[in-house]
């Protein structure tokens, strides 16, 4: 039986289509791939065998060594790979990503970062295991090109001589052990840096940050003080802070954060668990001053019943007088009463005039939750929508179709200031539709 016309042709043409692919086609390919399918091409031709050792990206995590019938140990899985990287790889390597976050033992690389330090590296990130603490060599203050830097679990002291990152713009710290006088200066000395996530685990104290390039903060930990000097083109920041970091009524640190950051358009803001703090009473009930550049609002996780950090949030809403969008999760099942902090009577010296959009998740309809609901409605003349998702409740049981029912008519009888403000309640049924319900106030 004859093969049908034109097969046998395409047959013998594919492998040559794949031999003759040209180099840079044959790279896109190879960086598509990870790293282990990447080195598997080397069998498809003379053309492919040693391609791979000439990617300029390369990413390192236990898929590359872990198998179900393991006979050589991890490390030594992974000394080998890295050995033979260092010997059969060829030109830069611009950017390289390990990840061993779930290795029992972290393997040495040592020499592989020298060797990035002499091949141009641009983009590390070096995620290693929680707990167990590397301490990162020299060379790596020697990657004189970083763009990009990412550590997680890891301990760095830059020598003295280090002068540093002149064309670093992004700098991602994560449970990184270094004393805070080393971190301020690591910072300070990177002119051109955008963006900075700190996640620390022990407490720290004072640090100045000067960073004129700075335009997204993320700072995660405990800190006495934060000072961000010089930081004119900062318009993101988060603020999560936990035991340790203190706000005091008398000495409000966060006003001179705002004060100095007046550039800022969004804003992040979490106190923790066993934050310290002043009487609820003893709070500010507004900044010194109001800064009208903040446009959007977020704070995970409010807990009216906890007024003393309710104060402070409070007291960030007033001050941020050209607020645009204003989002929070409640998490509080147990009706708390009347909050004192959220009637009407507190706020009549605050309009909200350019507040447009309220989202409120995990929101049960206690008492506390439909005053917050009140208040924006009664002092926002130009609100649009008020977004009240009560998905994880309704997913968990937790709050009745009946219940939903009397919320969302109660919502009717609240006075609005904005003509065109609704709210939006959106909720799953049994089915799993989407549904939302919209109170219009005609």
């Amino acid at each position: 039986m004859m093969p049908p016309k034109g097969r046998k042709n395409r047959r013998s043409l594919g492998p040559d289509v794949i031999s003759n692919l040209p180099d840079n086609v044959i790279d896109v390919i190879l960086m598509r791939l990870p790293c282990k399918d990447a080195v598997r091409t080397s069998i498809l031709s003379k053309k492919w065998r040693y391609h791979w050792c000439r990617l300029t990206k390369l990413k390192l995590d236990e898929s590359l060594w872990k198998t179900k019938k393991d006979k050589l140990s991890p490390t030594v899985k992974f000394t080998k790979i890295i050995y033979q990287i260092l010997t059969l790889h060829e030109g830069p390597i611009n950017k390289f990503k390990l990840d061993v976050v779930d290795s029992k033992r972290c393997p040495t690389i040592d020499n592989f970062i020298y060797f990035l330090s002499r091949n141009d590296i641009q983009h590390l990130v070096l995620h290693f295991p929680w707990q167990k603490i590397y301490k990162m060599p020299s060379s790596l203050f020697e990657c004189s090109q970083l763009r990009h830097l990412t550590l997680h679990d890891c301990s760095i002291h830059p020598p003295s001589a280090f002068k540093g990152f002149s064309s670093l713009v992004s700098l991602e710290l994560c449970r990184v052990t270094i004393s805070f006088e080393l971190l301020e200066s690591l910072i300070n000395h990177c002119p051109l840096l955008e963006r900075l996530v700190l996640q620390v685990s022990e407490i720290l104290n004072i640090i100045e940050i000067n960073a004129p390039m700075l335009k997204s903060f993320d700072f995660t930990g405990s800190i006495s003080s934060l000072c961000l000097k010089n930081v004119p083109l900062l318009t993101k920041a988060s603020l999560h802070l936990y035991q340790g970091s203190s706000v005091e009524a008398e000495n409000f640190y966060l006003a001179k954060f705002f004060e100095s950051c007046f550039a800022l358009e969004h804003v992040s803001l979490y106190f923790g668990d066993k934050f310290d703090y002043a009487c609820a009473d003893q709070a500010p009930t507004r900044l010194p001053f109001d800064h009208n550049r903040v446009k959007h609002f977020y704070v995970p996780y409010m807990n009216p019943r906890e007024s003393y950090k309710l104060s402070y949030y409070l007291c960030l809403i007033r001050s941020f007088s050209y607020l645009e969008s204003f989002e929070t999760e409640v998490l509080n099942l147990h009706d708390a009463g009347v909050v004192e902090s959220l009637e009407l009577e507190r706020f009549s010296d605050v309009i909200f005039n350019h507040l447009k959009e309220v989202k409120l998740k995990i929101f049960s309809g206690m008492t506390h939750e439909m005053q917050l609901i009140k208040l924006f409605l009664a002092k926002s003349p130009v609100l649009v929508r008020v977004l009240i998702d009560p998905s994880y409740l309704c997913i968990k049981n937790l709050i009745s179709l009946d219940r939903r029912s009397e919320i969302f008519a109660e919502f009717s009888n609240f006075f609005r200031a904005s003509p065109k403000a609704e709210v939006v309640y959106m909720y799953l049924d049994n089915q799993t539709s989407r549904f939302n319900q919209i109170v219009n106030f005609d």
